[in-house]
């Protein structure tokens, strides 16, 4: 009480502030570069909190009594500082103590009547462009779907398709638009059940490229089913081989329910001409063949075993051709008897196509005889034609004459097309080639499945979209309108038209979510919208929301109050701050303006937490992603989950994530754990399109060397643009040798040997407190490579008003680190120096004393929350923190405010926690948006975020899914 009183003396505007002189602390919470104030002290020992506005009552759940992990094995708990943590996990040896999963494929008994069966579209990237739509292909007994880009499996956890009952993938390409969600969906299915699950995947040769990568960070055992077909690559460049080889199709699947084949489109490419990614052909002519020892299952499938070359890996695409079984005729029991057969089990013969002996009369009885005509059965065929260069293969395939209306060989050979699917640009559709080409299908149904415009405003994840808009009510300060919904009305929106030059255009719909095909039973024969979702506007959303919780209302005036005082308060403090001198350390009081946010621009800082679930994306929460918008000056992402170019489409809307995507200056990945990092290929894919002509540098990746591996093979099927830099080369002790390496390069000495020897006696050495959870490099550092990104980390950060980036090695996995982010000095309008702002975002990590001491001071914590407070044990065993032991690294690093992300998907909406702790706090939601000069508002509107959900702290995602993400984890 007494520390209290003397900090509202000290602090009241009716006494001039005082000088005090510094003292030196007693305990280490505090920068070592600045004095310290006997204020500082005395406040942060101070217990007590300023009374704060009484918010809307709430009665809060409490923390769950009981870990639901009963027992732990002590002996993999190590301590270090006082934390406890999973020392085995976080060096990486506790793979052996894993029970060992022999995954295994889904067998199940066909139906051969087959009652239903129907195509569907599933609608990933309709609303945001992303990636491409996924066509589910659907049988009593089977399941297949046609490619898997990012965001599939969420998707199919919010239209509660079972990832489970799911035979067959197969992709139209092999690249991040069609196979972004792969890694994602082997993993989950292996976390599924005590012995886990596996899927076949089918795809063409350059399948096997994408293993090779994802061997990195996925077990061997989740990819065993995977297969490819057509012609493997040699080296870049080379020339293709005898094409005439695959001219036929490929058969994948034949069974008594569907025939499946692949047609290859293989383009080819003159010497010195451009592949479709805009990669010269002689490009990298010495590059090493690709290993090709793989599984005995991954081998490529060519009818002749011969290995045909083409283009750059990630050119051959794929026509997919779906035939379901002719539907046999009535069987005429009359005309059996005519024939001399008694009723009995030779009817049941006839009808299922053999011939027998009449039982009356010498001949014998075929089906034809007593069965009516039979109906051709339904075919599918699936088209990927990305480029002119496959339009020219496409319209050159022999093997496609006898689907065509206009067929001229024997009749029995004819084939008539039912449907047609079309995953092709609009601007290739459009084309007088290819509306010539879709005529020759005769009165076959097309329907387009590619970007169409149409679908951009329509929300394909509704219960996410249906929580942004809430929140959108609630403050719109810290959640803006969703991309989509800040768009115009879609019938204001200009169609893409598929009229050709000529004007003669074949007609077609274009595909919407959820929209079927049905094939079975035929009297059904044709489009059902029956399941197409509602247009749901952002208005019926409110109106739903301020009839169930009327409060809400009062709660959004409340919220809206804060700015106006922030703004009041600021003022207050800014005239205190022109005509005092201020005590140097201004985080003594979570009420207290850093001296960094003084004058601060609303163009300096804005942090858009893009995902912020743990383990595996969830219908409310995206995995790992953060957006560091620097405004003018470009911006970062901290991690990038799959996902992440969806969800930045999502609050920036289309063109606007593509300008945040040109605007990158560098990606941080925080370790190789796939939740953080399987968004990484598809954002710079993009920006090598978007760049495509325009003078530009490759972006810089920094991450853990482990990823460096994949993205290097990933390299070989897709072109990523991009540099990489090993996280371990930016922590502090490494920039700090790398400084005087270059400081001993100048005196013409050798920097190399001295700069290794820095590194390790400080990150290596015996005893200190990184050696139990580090691993040593396995190779020297190569100096000649490091130091010129080095450099160029230095140049863009300075281009971006950033000081430095440092990342910081915590305790969860192998090479697992955490970063801090420095912005600049600046001037204000008097030529007063006002330091930097300082961001830090701890990764996945317990409570980490590296960490905490990185945090001194820092103007925003981004800390990882996973579980709640009740659920200790967990976070040992997973090296991760609880929500209070997060807020504890927070305060005793007297940190101005903290966000909590990185939630357990036990917590769909919101996560529990006691708000007693939270008085500098708040909690992360999905596409939230904090402005710096927000960040004193920051932790007021907590209290109505929990009231604005006050009826959903609970679980409501399906048994499967948290069993399989706890696993993941």
């Amino acid at each position: 009480m007494q520390v209290s009183n003397l900090r509202l003396l000290l602090f009241s505007p009716f006494f001039p502030p005082l000088s005090l002189s510094p003292l030196k602390p007693s305990l280490s919470l505090f920068p070592k570069s600045k004095p310290y104030s006997l204020l500082t002290a005395l406040a942060s020992a101070s217990s007590s909190h300023p009374k704060r506005r009484r918010p809307i009552p709430y009665r809060s759940p409490g923390p769950r009594s009981k870990s639901t992990l009963r027992h732990r094995d002590k002996a993999m708990e190590d301590k270090t500082e006082s934390v406890s943590f999973n020392k085995r996990r976080a060096e990486g040896n506790d793979k052996n103590e894993r029970p060992k999963k022999n995954l295994q494929r889904k067998v199940r008994a066909l139906n051969p009547t087959n009652t239903i069966a129907y195509v569907q579209f599933l609608g990933t990237g309709m609303d945001t462009l992303d990636t491409s739509p996924s066509v589910l292909l659907f049988f009593d007994k089977q399941r297949f779907i046609f490619n898997a880009g990012e965001g599939l499996q969420r998707f199919c956890t919010e239209h509660k398709i079972k990832l489970s009952k799911i035979d067959h993938i197969f992709l139209s390409r092999v690249c991040s638009e069609t196979a972004g969600g792969i890694p994602g969906l082997l993993l989950t299915l292996a976390g599924m059940g005590e012995e886990g699950m596996s899927v076949n995947v089918w795809g063409p040769s350059d399948l096997k490229y994408l293993v090779d990568a994802m061997k990195c960070f996925i077990p061997n055992a989740a990819m065993v089913h995977t297969r490819s077909f057509g012609p493997t690559h040699g080296s870049v460049g080379a020339p293709m081989a005898d094409e005439t080889q695959f001219t036929d199709p490929i058969v994948l699947v034949d069974d008594e329910v569907v025939k499946l084949s692949a047609i290859l489109l293989l383009p080819s490419f003159l010497e010195g001409s451009q592949l479709p990614n805009g990669v010269p052909i002689m490009q990298n002519p010495t590059e090493k063949v690709i290993d090709d020892r793989m599984d005995h299952a991954s081998e490529p499938i060519s009818p002749n075993g011969r290995s045909v070359l083409t283009g750059k890996p990630g050119d051959m695409s794929v026509i997919y051709v779906c035939e379901l079984p002719d539907i046999k005729g009535k069987f005429d029991p009359a005309k059996a008897v005519a024939l001399g057969l008694r009723p009995g089990s030779k009817y049941r013969e006839l009808q299922l196509g053999n011939s027998v002996k009449s039982d009356y009369q010498n001949i014998m009885v075929h089906p034809s005889d007593v069965m009516g005509p039979s109906v051709p059965g339904p075919i599918v065929l699936l088209v990927d034609c990305p480029t002119e260069s496959h339009l020219q293969e496409l319209l050159s395939v022999q093997c496609l004459s006898s689907y065509y209306a206009d067929f001229s060989g024997p009749p029995e050979n004819a084939k008539v097309v039912t449907c047609v699917i079309h995953l092709c640009p609009a601007s290739l559709i459009s084309s007088s080639n290819y509306q010539s080409w879709m005529k020759r299908f005769g009165s076959a149904q097309h329907i387009m499945a590619g970007h169409e415009r149409k679908n951009v405003e329509i929300p394909i994840l509704k219960s996410s979209a249906r929580i942004a808009a809430r929140l959108n009510y609630l403050c719109p300060q810290f959640f803006p309108a969703p991309g989509f919904w800040s768009l115009q009305q879609s019938d204001c929106l200009a169609p893409e038209s598929t009229a050709s030059s000529e004007g003669s255009v074949c007609e077609s719909i274009s595909a919407e979510n959820l929209l079927k095909f049905t094939l079975r039973p035929y009297a059904h024969l044709g489009l059902d919208r029956s399941v197409i979702p509602s247009k749901v506007a952002a208005a019926d959303v409110i109106d739903d929301l301020l009839s169930e919780n009327p409060e809400v209302v009062d709660a959004a005036q409340c919220v809206s109050q804060f700015w106006r005082q922030s703004t009041e308060t600021r003022e207050e403090i800014n005239f205190v701050q022109q005509d005092t001198v201020m005590v140097e350390e201004p985080w003594f009081s979570e009420n207290t303006l850093p001296s960094c946010l003084e004058n601060i621009r609303r163009d300096d800082l804005e942090i858009v937490l893009l995902g912020t679930g743990s383990s595996q994306p969830s219908k409310y929460r995206n995995v790992s992603a953060i957006h560091i918008n620097l405004f003018s000056n470009g911006g970062l992402l901290l991690d990038c989950g799959e996902g992440t170019l969806g969800q930045l489409k999502r609050r920036y809307g289309v063109e606007g994530a593509d300008n945040a995507v040109r605007g990158l200056r560098c990606i941080w990945i925080s370790h190789i754990h796939a939740d953080h990092h399987t968004g990484l290929a598809r954002i710079l894919a993009l920006r090598r399109t978007l760049l495509k002509g325009v003078p530009h540098e490759p972006l810089l990746v920094v991450g853990p060397r482990q990823l460096k591996r994949y993205l290097d093979a990933y390299q070989r099927l897709e072109d990523l643009d991009m540099q990489f830099l090993d996280c371990k080369h930016t922590t502090e002790a490494s920039l700090n040798a790398f400084e005087g390496a270059t400081e001993s390069n100048k005196r013409h000495s050798s920097p190399g040997k001295d700069r290794q020897q820095k590194v390790d006696s400080t990150l290596f050495a015996k005893g200190s407190r990184m050696e139990s959870y580090w691993k040593r490099p396995g190779s020297p550092v190569d100096d000649g490579v490091v130091f010129p990104i080095l450099k160029s980390l230095q140049k863009l950060l300075s281009e971006a008003g950033l000081e430095a980036l440092i990342s910081v090695p915590v305790m969860h996995c192998p090479q697992a680190f955490g970063v801090v982010l420095k912005a600049s000095e600046r001037m204000n309008s008097v030529g007063k120096v006002i330091p930097g702002w300082k961001l830090v975002y701890s990764g996945d990590t317990r409570p980490c004393p590296a960490l905490t001491e990185a945090s001194r001071g820092a103007t925003i914590l981004i800390h990882e929350a996973t579980f709640e407070d009740g659920m200790v044990d967990e976070a040992i065993a997973r090296n991760h923190s609880t929500t209070k032991e997060a807020i504890e690294v927070g305060n005793s690093a007297g940190v101005y405010r903290i966000i909590l992300t990185h939630f357990s998907q036990r917590y769909p909406k919101i996560p529990v926690f006691d708000e007693t702790h939270m008085h500098k706090t708040c909690i992360a939601f999905d596409l939230m948006s904090i402005n710096i000069a927000d960040l004193p508002v920051l932790p007021k509107v907590l209290p109505y975020l929990k009231m604005l959900f006050k009826n959903e702290m609970i679980v409501d995602e399906s048994d499967e899914m948290l069993d399989a993400a706890s696993v993941a984890s």
